[in-house]
């Protein structure tokens, strides 16, 4: 064979083996095994399958009218998430989710859309029930836990809608507990639970699990100047939300238990070196302290301070203003009996008053 032909034969065999290695490489690589998931993957998948259907997208919409044509349309207002809370249809968000909307749409794990119809609301907490006409095969209730006997360092799970991105898990722990938030009343949210579980805007409303997958707390609000999660998320605990939600359901709204009394502020306690608590200004007539002859302060014709009552406890529980008063007696129910330690001119006695109703 001339070296001509021979050359030729070799160039014709390297371009069959670079072809051939070519598409070998153009091929998919095996794959390799993976093995079983850890016990830490399985919980994390078993908890977000059974707890999932019972997580729904809550859609706000509110009624705008046309300044020239009168004509009115509904423009999307916002975006958030709740949780099943029984067969019946009803559904637990936060309030602000559903603050200043005109109408709700609640859409289910399976993407079928109700219209929801406002159950009840109790801003000062954040908590809100609506609820939907749907198949009850189609309402599983979210489990119910507690909150008083959580622990730091108790691993903790999230799902929600973030960003309107639907059914999303994130984990994460409790960081801390007894955490104080506010709410859109400005009054004050005790034992809120703390999370680094990524929580971000449209998350609030949804359920905080623990690792059994019980509701343990309702995630409400992140802690961030960016408005994105950045490792500091609240939830209202479950203890809370298990006493208000079904006096929600009963009677519409959250009706308090009262005394029938007005406390003046802070600067005023110091003032009169008075001791922290509910200093009373006013004791309304036939109320529940002047049956237990409670005393406001006040003046006497030549102007002279008149001393009245400071409320310092309630069943024990020290009060340093009226916020703590109203969250202590929101744990309690109209016509329930309670002691209160009470201060007037340096003596401290205790009274029994029958509670009544804020109304």
């Amino acid at each position: 064979m001339s070296k001509r032909l021979l050359a030729l034969a070799l160039i014709v065999w390297l371009g069959a083996v670079s072809a051939e290695a070519q598409n070998k490489a153009a091929q998919p690589r095996a794959v390799s095994a993976r093995g079983a998931l850890d016990a830490e993957e399985m919980n994390n998948i078993g908890v977000f399958k059974r707890v999932s259907p019972s997580v729904v997208h809550i859609t706000t919409l509110s009624v705008q009218r046309d300044f020239f044509s009168l004509r009115t349309s509904e423009q999307p207002r916002g975006t958030g998430t709740g949780f099943v809370w029984d067969e019946a249809g009803h559904i637990v968000t936060n309030f602000h989710v559903i603050q200043g909307g005109d109408r709700a749409t609640v859409t289910l794990a399976d993407q079928s859309s109700y219209p929801a119809k406002l159950v009840g609301a109790f801003p000062d907490r954040d908590i809100a029930v609506l609820r939907i006409e749907a198949p009850r095969d189609k309402l599983p209730a979210i489990a119910v836990g507690a909150s008083r006997d959580l622990q730091v360092g108790q691993k903790v799970y999230a799902i929600g809608n973030p960003f309107g991105l639907d059914q999303t898990l994130t984990t994460g722990i409790v960081s801390a507990l007894n955490r104080e938030i506010e709410s859109v009343t400005r009054r004050t949210i005790k034992g809120a639970i703390q999370t680094d579980a990524a929580i971000n805007p449209g998350n609030s409303g949804g359920p905080l699990l623990d690792s059994a997958g019980r509701l343990i707390g309702v995630n409400t609000s992140i802690y961030s100047p960016s408005g994105a999660s950045a490792g500091i998320g609240f939830a209202i605990p479950v203890d809370e939300v298990n006493r208000i939600v079904p006096r929600l359901i009963r009677d519409g709204r959250f009706i308090r238990p009262a005394l029938g009394v007005t406390s003046g502020p802070e600067n005023l306690t110091r003032a009169l070196g008075a001791p922290k608590g509910v200093l009373l200004v006013n004791v309304a007539d036939g109320s529940p302290a002047a049956a237990a002859g409670l005393k406001p302060f006040g003046r006497d014709r030549s102007g002279r301070i008149v001393q009245g009552d400071v409320i310092t406890a309630v069943d024990g529980q020290a009060v340093a203003d009226l916020d703590d008063m109203l969250s202590l007696l929101e744990t309690r129910q109209i016509g329930e009996k309670v002691t209160l330690t009470v201060w007037r001119s340096g003596q401290t006695r205790k009274v029994v008053a029958t509670l009544g109703s804020s109304d």
